[in-house]
């Protein structure tokens, strides 16, 4: 056996787009532990709740993220309204899902490109974000931002998509699928990106649910727990819905799963807008929430299950608002798949599981 040695790992590194620090403790090539280092940079979002009123405040629910900037307002006023009771007109809870999923679909793209750029396909890469482009295009038109949206509002939404707008996604998104199709190709059929995936960074079953991962790092790992299965608001009126899951557990089973969850998302889209109700988009809401009032809400983000909770003192500004996201609950995952893999598939092991660190350290 070698001696160990430890080599720092980040927090910036050619191939991860956000600051992860690590040491690792490497014997040979081999890692034989991973350690977090957190807190490279925290923004106190959370503590603006004391300064903001709940209202205010979706606006910086929305910018723990960029990539999931809408899946956060969406948590924060679906939690907002359980906590003071309000009810969602159905053609706002169709809205949101609509754009909740457009935006996984912009992120699972947005990653593969990543995904792409780390194996060197730099055309490859290109082509990716060429179609992410044309979802946040769809963004642009229905909601007036590319990244930051402001469309959710503390009972409901801020605009409506017209039957033309509605129609013109359908059209979009199918030709989005058609060229998507030969890129997943790329992706899922390629000796070179399966020689550097299949058995890489192996998460058992057992692991993954003692560890309690969430997300499509869970399902990769034959965990059939997706949060949209529990019917929450429209996605409840999905006539068929089954998480998608692979039993391999390697880094090649987490590319696999969010390659065909672009495509689900696309079919939940074309449903949502094929069922869509008439009505109003909105209700308004007075009042504050009540002294000692709790509430909870669990939300389907890219990355995985993001946990929201609030707590009202009477006024208009929040006692505490907490989210817990879907990279906070997998780095004990990541850490984890690491142990054992060889010093150069480290950058392939953490991608794969695509951690979100603006959204951790928040």
């Amino acid at each position: 056996m070698g001696k160990a040695t430890i080599i720092p790992f980040g927090p910036q590194h050619p191939v991860l787009p956000e600051p992860l620090h690590l040491d690792l403790v490497v014997e040979d090539e081999k890692v034989v532990e991973a350690i977090p280092q957190i807190g490279f940079v925290h923004r106190g979002l959370e503590k603006l709740v004391e300064t903001r009123d709940y209202n205010q405040f979706i606006y910086v629910a929305e910018r723990i993220c960029g990539i999931c900037a809408f899946g956060h307002s969406y948590g924060y006023a679906e939690t907002v309204e359980r906590l003071m009771g309000v009810e969602v007109p159905e053609r706002a809870q169709y809205l949101r899902v609509i754009w909740h999923e457009l935006s996984r679909v912009h992120s699972h793209i947005l990653w593969l490109g990543l995904a792409a750029d780390a194996f060197g396909y730099e055309s490859l890469f290109m082509h990716c974000w060429r179609l992410r482009e044309r979802v946040l295009d769809i963004f642009e038109k229905t909601t007036g931002g590319r990244v930051i949206f402001s469309v959710v509002k503390v009972g409901g939404v801020v605009r409506d998509i017209d039957a033309a707008q509605l129609a013109e996604i359908i059209r979009v998104l199918e030709g989005i699928k058609q060229d998507y199709k030969q890129i997943m190709d790329a992706f899922l059929k390629d000796s070179s990106v399966m020689n550097r995936t299949v058995g890489v960074g192996y998460l058992s079953f057992e692991d993954a649910t003692n560890l309690s991962m969430v997300g499509p790092f869970a399902r990769a790992s034959n965990v059939p727990y997706d949060v949209r299965s529990l019917g929450i608001g429209a996605y409840g009126s999905l006539s068929d819905f089954e998480p998608i899951v692979d039993a391999q557990g390697d880094c090649y089973a987490r590319m696999k799963v969010r390659a065909l969850e672009v495509l689900q998302s696309i079919d939940i889209i074309e449903e949502m807008i094929a069922r869509i109700p008439s009505g109003d988009i909105a209700v308004a809401v007075k009042g504050s929430p009540a002294d000692g009032a709790e509430a909870a809400c669990v939300v389907e983000q890219p990355r995985g299950e993001c946990y929201y909770y609030a707590r009202g003192n009477g006024s208009k500004n929040l006692e505490r608002m907490r989210m817990r996201t879907p990279t906070s609950q997998n780095l004990a995952g990541m850490v984890k798949a690491l142990e054992g893999c060889d010093l150069a598939d480290v950058n392939m092991v953490i991608l794969t599981i695509d951690p979100c660190i603006s959204c951790t350290e928040r």
